[in-house]
């Protein structure tokens, strides 16, 4: 949930650390902190708050030179978010500094036995503990750093990327990964750590991604020495090469990355079909199926596991997949999933969704359904990514980086994949007709300008935003294929506005939310033409007879609900199997600019990490 980042060259590593942080404060932004080493002198400057709070603590406070350091954006987990807290940590002699991304979960008892033997701790944090058990174990064992880090490594339970250096070893940081993503750039006798490759994307497009278990011993000038941390066996490190640039993690103009990465969904989805929706051909290529198509049209099922944004694209693609391919689905939360019992059986497919591929309850459930022996397919953004790796084979959104907490691209795009999946396997399997396959192909290909025209409504939107920004209270209905999207949009205006909203099937409001139905009360409805659309105005008509306030998303034209409701945002005429991909786009601005309006901190929400990787 933390972000780190480390660098060993011949470059000042403060300019380069202070600018990853900022790129990786998505992955917690309570506390940030640098150490930094010039082989005589530990400078280090640690504050609660963001980079920028750090940027001044360190202005004036330490010496910025030094070619080796790390650096620490925090989420909190153990301990409050203060300066005593923050990253990075010191052992007890002065000699080892560390930075953590992850949670030990036996620290209390580490720390008891540590403190028995002497051991005085400054802070509440799980870490500190860890820097002192390594130092424990390089005293009394004798024995180098990279020795101590992997035998005290296994004696800790829990998830972590660490980088971790002796002062008396001006050439050399340790990292090692279980569960927490690390990314080690190699350059021109220089190396960068960071938890995802956007600190070092100017410097290199080289990475080496860690596996679970694995530890990395980085020496200025040398090769990379990569250990398994269970038994000491030699990996041989796979560099790859980046596709991501600097442009894609600038903000572009866009006052905010959450509205960059909302207009950027008419050309990220068109990449993500780009290659794979041939409509000439009446063809749909998607590499990482083709070869197991058996397994899916055989199944007896299909299990989508995943979490938030993720899990409501996985109520869509049930929809999908059962109406065209009609295949049994299950959507599993990962985190419950993960604790259960589950019956799966090897005639069982799971597809694990997650933007980063590092979600630490999806990659736990992924590893429960391989041990059962189901095939697990995975849908990821980060090429590279943990998730990419463990499943049996996937295919990746191509959004590009997504640095707003709150997801917007990756929703869409995820549903595109999924939509593709669905419509490749009712078409071998014959379950859709030649016709209505070809018309979803054309209308699939037509998505990218149908959301170009949703988008136009920006302005529209923001009228509305500014009628109810200051509402406490939000419900979302929708039907069918529109359900998961209600889901989703109270989830955007929860996460970014910090108010109260939740998502119902529309015909669920009378077994209960119909109760908080008054004057004061916005709805926001998803009223476009489908099969459902008779059962949605009569939706309408009880709340308004109820004189609740009805924003509605309907489709262009549409005269029946814009008679009935307070308030409209429109969108393309689109199949209803299609219409999550453009009805999601008022809903995600909506948010925005309640958010925007209300001050809030869009990109950075109060108390949430872009990425999940600890429990």
């Amino acid at each position: 949930m933390c972000g780190i980042v480390g660098y060993i060259g011949h470059r000042d590593a403060y300019p380069i650390i202070i600018n990853g942080l900022k790129r990786l404060e998505y992955r917690g932004y309570d506390s940030a902190g640098i150490a930094l080493y010039d082989g005589t002198q530990i400078e280090l400057a640690k504050t609660k708050g963001k980079v920028v709070d750090l940027e001044q603590r360190a202005n004036g406070s330490i010496s910025k030179k030094g070619t080796l350091g790390i650096g620490h954006t925090r989420w909190a987990t153990h301990g409050v978010p203060n300066d005593a807290n923050s990253h990075p940590h010191y052992s007890n002699s002065g000699e080892l500094v560390i930075i953590h991304n992850g949670i030990i979960e036996n620290y209390s008892s580490i720390k008891k036995e540590l403190i028995n033997r002497g051991y005085t701790f400054h802070s509440d944090t799980d870490t500190e503990v860890l820097v002192n058990l390594i130092e424990e174990i390089k005293k009394k064992e004798s024995v180098k750093l990279g020795k101590a880090v992997q035998i005290a490594l296994n004696q800790v339970v829990g998830a972590y990327a660490i980088a971790v250096f002796d002062k008396n070893k001006p050439n050399e940081i340790v990292v090692a990964k279980l569960g927490s993503p690390l990314a080690i750039g190699v350059g021109e006798d220089e190396f960068f750590i960071a938890s995802d490759a956007s600190p070092f994307i100017e410097f290199t497009n080289n990475a080496i991604y860690l596996e679970d278990e694995e530890m990395a011993i980085i020496r200025r000038g040398k090769d990379i020495k990569i250990r398994k941390i269970k038994n000491d066996k030699v990996v041989k490190p796979f560099v790859q090469e980046l596709q991501l640039n600097i442009e894609q993690i600038e903000k572009g103009g866009y006052d905010h990355f959450m509205l960059k990465e909302i207009y950027e969904q008419p050309s990220v989805i068109k990449d993500t079909y780009r290659g794979r929706l041939l409509v000439d051909q009446g063809i749909i290529k998607l590499g990482g199926l083709e070869e197991y198509i058996p397994k899916f049209i055989n199944a007896d099922r299909i299990i989508i596991i995943a979490c938030g944004t993720s899990w409501h694209a996985g109520l869509v693609a049930e929809y999908t997949f059962e109406d065209w391919a009609r295949i049994p689905v299950e959507v599993e939360y990962a985190s419950e999933f993960r604790y259960r019992n589950p019956v799966i059986t090897e005639k069982d497919v799971v597809i694990a969704i997650s933007q980063s591929g590092e979600t630490a309850d999806t990659l736990a459930a992924i590893k429960l359904a391989k041990k059962k022996g189901a095939f697990v397919y995975g849908i990821c953004n980060v090429v590279g990514s943990t998730i990419s790796r463990e499943t049996h084979s996937g295919t990746y959104t191509h959004a590009g980086p997504e640095i707003g907490v709150a997801s917007t691209k990756a929703f869409t795009t995820q549903i595109t994949v999924l939509t593709m999946i669905a419509l490749k396997l009712a078409h071998v399997k014959g379950t859709i007709s030649k016709s209505d396959y070809m018309m979803h192909l054309h209308e699939l290909d037509m998505i990218p300008t149908h959301v170009a025209a949703a988008l136009k409504s920006n302005d529209k939107i923001k009228e509305i935003a500014k009628v109810f920004k200051d509402a406490t209270n939000f419900l979302y209905l929708g039907r069918g294929y529109n359900f998961p999207v209600a889901l989703e949009g109270a989830l955007k205006l929860k996460e970014i506005s910090y108010i109260h909203a939740e998502g119902y099937p529309a015909a669920e409001m009378k077994h209960g939310p119909i109760a908080l139905i008054d004057e004061q009360m916005p709805v926001v409805v998803i009223a476009i033409n489908s099969n459902h659309y008779g059962k949605v105005v009569s939706n309408i008509e009880e709340i308004k007879a109820r004189k609740g306030k009805i924003i509605a998303v309907v489709t262009e034209g549409d005269t029946v609900v814009r008679e009935l409701a307070d308030y409209v945002m429109e969108v393309p005429k689109t199949p209803e199997t299609l219409t999550p991909l453009v009805t999601t786009i008022p809903l995600q601005l909506l948010s925005y600019h309640i958010a925007v309006m209300l001050d809030r901190n869009v990109d950075q929400p109060r108390n949430l990490a872009k990425s999940v990787t600890v429990e």
